[in-house]
């Protein structure tokens, strides 16, 4: 139904939409789904958060608002079904659309050839992995992925992405290419670390690899 009436719109709009691409989504079992639809249904309600703000129609804008708020109850649905807090976090977090799009791309296999060329850019993958429970405080490894470049170690900031602004973690260089980072305080549930080239801010043209999904537990 969501894509029915989103290719409306944009037809209304005088636009074509993209015609559908295939995907490969790596679950396999029914655990493995509902942790992976979790996680999906978590980055869409960042991407329609994120993209609310580039909606000048206020009837397209309520109508995504009115898919949003479902997002986010599938979402808290299927973290309770995990024994997650359901609503972890004041606040959900937005993600733009670059943010969104590294996080989407893993999953597309194939995209027909009559699409336009989307104006987005997937920036090199980061995958966090945990010595443990990830909660504040505690450390885990980051390891980017192809088309990092890791001359500039020395210089760049880990942020995890929040509604009120960036939450900077400390990081720590080590051997091949990787990093050690300590959760900080002020992040919980399901949340988006990026590294970047600057600690005033993060943005599309500081951004150097991620967002990386990882959930925080609270203490």
């Amino acid at each position: 139904m969501n894509k029915f009436v989103l290719n409306n719109g944009i037809s209304a709009a005088g636009a074509m939409p993209v015609a559908q691409c295939t995907y490969s989504f790596p679950a396999t079992d029914p655990k493995g789904f509902v942790s992976l639809a979790n996680v999906l249904e978590g980055v869409g309600v960042s991407a329609y958060l994120g993209a609310a703000a580039s909606i000048a129609n206020k009837t397209y804008l309520t109508a995504a608002g009115s898919i949003l708020t479902v997002e986010a109850r599938h979402n808290a649905y299927l973290r309770a079904a995990l024994g997650q807090v359901p609503f972890a976090q004041p606040f959900d977090t937005p993600l733009d659309f670059n943010e969104v799009y590294t996080l989407a791309s893993p999953f597309i296999t194939s995209c027909p050839s009559t699409n336009s060329q989307l104006p987005v850019k997937a920036f090199p993958s980061l995958t966090m992995v945990p010595s443990g429970n990830v909660m504040n405080g505690s450390t885990a490894t980051l390891v980017p992925g192809p088309g990092f470049n890791s001359t500039s170690n020395s210089n760049l900031s880990a942020a995890f992405v929040t509604i009120t602004g960036p939450v900077w973690a400390p990081l720590k260089p080590i051997s091949n290419g990787q990093f050690i980072v300590t959760i900080p305080a002020g992040v919980e549930g399901q949340s988006y670390i990026v590294l970047t080239s600057s600690m005033s801010g993060v943005s599309d043209d500081n951004i150097v690899a991620g967002p990386a999904i990882v959930e925080v537990e609270l203490m």
